[in-house]
């Protein structure tokens, strides 16, 4: 079983998500109007969010792991493993951003979101918030790795949940932020237009730049953040149809970033722990946890109780605090408690048999964990929220 110091770590630092993501969650409390006014918008957060998480969460998984096998050295040099890793997350940041925006157009279509807004706004919503939030996310991600080194802080605890913090309150503004664009003709033009052309030159340049790392973070990267994306878009799509639930009781928008944060963060820390174990050999790649593993399991579920409930209080109180519509502490709690602790037994699947699955291929489970393990819970945390919303209301 995991040490109570260690538990502490995991349970400061996903209390430190919960209040950081509601800070996000205000943002689109008090943005109903304009989320109103830009169909589809709504559609693209979940995403948007995720990437930030995605991309600089398996960054940050990858350097913890470099760090418990004592080959970390902070160096920004392109041949370092920092180096290397930031490269690499910046051109995925671009490319990804881009792809994020003609898929969440093409889901608009296909599922039927009334007066969407054109594919050029999508663009550069997309990657401007995007590269605006991933300028922030980065310093973080950096931060406390090096803090990891200095403090001596398990970065597989710590990680996870505060580079998603910031992820999620960073993205949120970044892109209310971006959508003032939306209307200006030649802005609008123009950065497409660089955004399309950059991406092929940038991939180009990484690719022969003779550095395998790069390569390698790319080649394995790409098709597992283009799978995160259509997940996280359909559960943009769940949210969006729940528009008017949402803007009746704003509320909901403010817990909505926190809840799937807490829930990929939960199943993306265990990704991570199980990442290492695998690397350094303590656990084997088994269909059935080891002892070792389900301590780890376990962990996760009892963190959720406090967590999510913790979540469900604070959500009534910043609501209040905002002036925005709640439909009562008691309600609040209890949807966050029944599809928390659902969502929590769904994320640590995931991220046990997603984890083991990468080993048993030959894959990166650093690069791949955290990813799937995010995006699948956004998914999976916006329909359990979702239900519970509907069962709390039936009864």
């Amino acid at each position: 079983m995991p040490s109570l110091g260690d538990l502490g770590e995991r349970l400061a630092a996903l209390l430190m998500l919960v209040v950081v993501a509601l800070l996000a969650g205000l943002t689109l409390g008090h943005n109903t109007d304009r989320l109103q006014e830009l169909p589809g918008l709504l559609l693209m957060v979940p995403a948007a969010i995720a990437l930030r998480g995605n991309i600089f969460g398996a960054l940050g998984s990858r350097l913890g792991t470099a760090i418990h096998a004592g080959t970390f050295r902070l160096s920004m040099r392109s041949s370092s493993v920092v180096g290397e890793n930031v490269l690499a997350s910046l051109v995925l940041t671009l490319a990804t951003s881009v792809a994020l925006a003609v898929l969440a157009k093409g889901a608009a279509v296909v599922f039927g979101v009334a007066g969407s807004i054109a594919l050029a706004n999508f663009i550069v919503i997309s990657v401007v918030g995007g590269l605006l939030a991933s300028v922030a996310v980065l310093v973080t991600a950096l931060g406390l790795t090096s803090g990891s080194v200095r403090f001596g802080w398990d970065p597989d605890n710590v990680t996870a949940p505060l580079v998603t913090a910031v992820g999620d309150v960073a993205t949120v503004p970044a892109l209310v932020l971006a959508s003032a664009l939306v209307g200006k003709q030649w802005p609008v033009l123009a950065v497409t237009a660089i955004a399309v052309a950059a991406i092929p030159v940038a991939v180009f340049a990484v690719l022969h730049a003779g550095r395998p790392g790069l390569k390698t973070i790319l080649r394995e990267s790409m098709p597992v953040l283009m799978i995160g994306i259509l997940l996280d878009l359909v559960a943009g799509v769940t949210v969006e149809r729940q528009l008017d639930s949402f803007t009746l009781f704003p509320a909901l928008l403010v817990m909505l970033p926190a809840f799937l944060a807490v829930a990929g963060a939960l199943g993306g820390t265990l990704s991570s722990r199980l990442a290492s174990q695998l690397h350094l050999g303590t656990i084997s790649p088994n269909r059935v946890p080891e002892a070792r593993a389900r301590a780890d399991i376990l962990a996760s579920v009892g963190l959720a109780f406090p967590v999510f409930a913790t979540c469900g209080l604070l959500t009534h109180a910043f609501a209040r605090a905002s002036d925005l519509q709640s439909p009562g502490v008691g309600w609040l709690v209890a949807a966050a408690l029944l599809a928390g602790i659902v969502a929590t037994f769904m994320a640590s699947a995931v991220a046990y048999y997603s984890t083991i699955a990468s080993v048993r291929i030959g894959l990166d489970p650093d690069t791949y964990g955290i990813p799937l393990v995010t995006s699948t819970m956004d998914l999976l945390g916006a329909f359990t929220l979702i239900l519970a919303i509907e069962l709390l209301a039936f009864t």
